[in-house]
């Protein structure tokens, strides 16, 4: 539980307020704006990349449309071995968007846990091999809530390169006033 304190600083007036009750919002905004994202690319370019090391627009906007699917991993497992992991292949942007729609919604269900659950320690292996441990709000924050803004701005800097317009995220974008 966080408490808010105002401005008499003392428990008595404090507000408390439950991490599902924070993440919950926060990740419904950061997913809306991945549908924008998403929802801009035209269907030409979805095999379009800037360097063959880069991702195409499809592996990218499928990496995006996957990440609520770690929110469940993370928030209903103990631990993610990647050994055989697979990525989604969806070839169309709607077929995209639904598989983002329907994570996003699996995942806030999951979210809706005591603030203890987020406490507990998860792991991500590969085989026998620990990649990282830490608490699963920890892992939250970096596998899951921060990646969708950085691969949406990866996916805004292929839109610059190829003439898109680049949706406005937290605040008016160069092309978007």
């Amino acid at each position: 539980m966080l408490y808010f304190f105002g401005p008499n600083h003392t428990k008595k007036n404090c507000l408390t307020m439950e991490l599902q009750h924070l993440l919950i919002p926060e990740f419904q905004y950061e997913v809306t704006l991945t549908e924008k994202f998403i929802n801009r690319i035209p269907e030409d370019k979805m095999d379009w990349r800037p360097h063959p090391k880069s991702m195409s627009i499809m592996q990218l906007a499928n990496h995006l449309a996957e990440i609520p699917q770690w929110v469940l991993a993370i928030m209903d497992k103990d631990e993610l071995d990647l050994h055989g992991y697979k990525a989604p292949d969806y070839k169309s942007k709607e077929d995209m968007v639904k598989f983002l729609r329907t994570g996003a919604s699996s995942a806030e269900a999951a979210l809706r846990k005591p603030d203890e659950d987020y406490q507990e320690l998860w792991k991500l292996r590969k085989e026998e091999h620990t990649l990282i441990e830490m608490p699963k709000l920890n892992v939250l924050r970096t596998l899951a809530f921060n990646q969708l803004p950085h691969h949406r701005a990866q996916l805004g800097v292929y839109f610059r390169l190829l003439d898109i317009p680049v949706p406005s995220t937290y605040g008016p974008s160069a092309d978007e006033v």
